[in-house]
């Protein structure tokens, strides 16, 4: 059994893992459209925790409110894997209240471009071509958080803790796929219609779903295999950046690539109604590039700065990281305030005042990279730097 363990540790940490891993994905994600899930929607952590959001009551868009159980799937599958594999350690105390914070701008980002990283591959799949400018601000994002790690940003050494910190999370998802499972009822209002504390959308997004043992499934499938193998869309490009390491990349491409095959499996491009190539009229999309770049460019700076993409954050939160899962909290609230306060988009364009959060995201961000720098990095610096100053400062004069 040991042995038999060790090679699968061997085979997932390898760039085969990676990619097998994010090709399975990348086949899954559209059986979920095919079996119910919006169009291009097929796994979206962003989307899908906006809608358990909406489903307990914290906001008040009634086209997003569904108990996803996909994502419960993803951190009890990542619970399960590192468990079987001994790596299950409750840890935290790394600046929780700035990963919320984080987790807040990320999500407020994410709902300005309408995905997640995850979704924007899944869009781009699908032959929805506003995803290009999506991930073209991932890209810039996370590089430009990749800069402030490269310089000395740390938010310090989470800490041992005690196991019931790793555990809230998980329990907290089983808590929710009772309420989903059996939706329990506090009585009937003036109309006679049943009442409870669970909200389900009757129509848009939130109303299109498998059933919830085949989303949960999913869930935990993906869950497992994104565990093993370190799965992280932020990663992937983070990784490129500071050490030219393609490895997390691999599985990304094979994600995209394997999702565009299924499509075409499924669907078939011939079918517009399904799969259309095109900037105009996508599913559940909006075609303001200016607000895909920067909505995506905030999301990825979070996600940088935080530590994870943020399905990573779920399957860390699985593993018993109490700092993940503050942003996983961070971003389900951020989504009560994208709704609440109009700063989400919709198919129909940008919100009024989406724009204004998103820059005010990147200025809050940006302090958090800066505030967070190794200080003595910046000393050094300044002692490089003061000499060339001075010297400009003489030739002007």
């Amino acid at each position: 059994m040991a042995d038999y363990m060790s090679k699968l540790n061997s085979f997932f940490a390898s760039r085969w893992g990676i990619i097998f891993a994010g090709a399975f994905i990348g086949i899954l994600a559209p059986l979920l459209v095919y079996w119910g899930n919006p169009k291009n929607m097929g796994i979206c952590v962003a989307c899908f925790e906006r809608d358990i959001a909406g489903a307990l009551g914290l906001h008040r868009a009634d086209v997003v409110q569904y108990i996803r159980p996909e994502i419960i799937g993803f951190v009890l599958g990542a619970l399960l894997a590192a468990v079987l594999f001994r790596e299950f350690r409750a840890r935290a105390g790394s600046a929780p209240i700035v990963r919320f914070a984080l987790g807040v701008s990320a999500m407020i980002g994410a709902l300005v471009f309408l995905g997640c990283p995850w979704r924007a591959l899944l869009r781009l799949a699908g032959g929805d071509l506003n995803a290009i400018l999506g991930l073209t601000g991932l890209v810039a994002g996370v590089t430009v958080g990749a800069m402030f790690i490269g310089s000395g940003y740390n938010l310090g050494r989470a800490q041992r803790a005690p196991l019931i910190i790793g555990l809230v999370l998980p329990a907290a998802m089983l808590g929710l796929l009772l309420l989903a499972i059996y939706t329990p009822e506090f009585g009937r209002d003036a109309d006679g219609n049943l009442v409870g504390p669970i909200f389900d959308s009757i129509e848009g997004p939130g109303s299109l779903h498998p059933a919830i043992w085949v989303s949960l499934v999913v869930g935990i499938v993906v869950g497992v295999l994104a565990q093993r193998t370190r799965f992280c869309t932020m990663g992937a490009i983070r990784d490129v950046v500071l050490v030219r390491d393609s490895h997390l990349l691999s599985g990304v491409l094979a994600l995209l690539a394997a999702a565009v095959v299924t499509n075409a499996v499924i669907h078939g491009f011939t079918d517009e109604e399904l799969l259309k190539l095109g900037f105009a009229d996508q599913p559940v999309a909006h075609d303001n590039h200016l607000w895909n770049f920067l909505g995506m460019a905030l999301a990825g700076l979070c996600f940088a700065l935080a530590g994870g993409c943020p399905g990573r954050q779920l399957f860390l939160s699985g593993e018993g990281d109490g700092d993940a899962a503050v942003f996983v909290l961070g971003m389900i609230t951020g989504a009560a305030f994208a709704h609440n306060f109009n700063l989400a988009s919709s198919p129909a364009g940008v919100s009024p005042y989406g724009p204004e959060a998103v820059v005010i995201g990147l200025v809050v961000a940006a302090a958090i990279g800066f505030a967070a720098m190794d200080k003595a990095w910046l000393m050094a610096w300044w002692k490089k730097a003061r000499p060339r100053v001075k010297v400009a400062a003489g030739d002007e004069a």
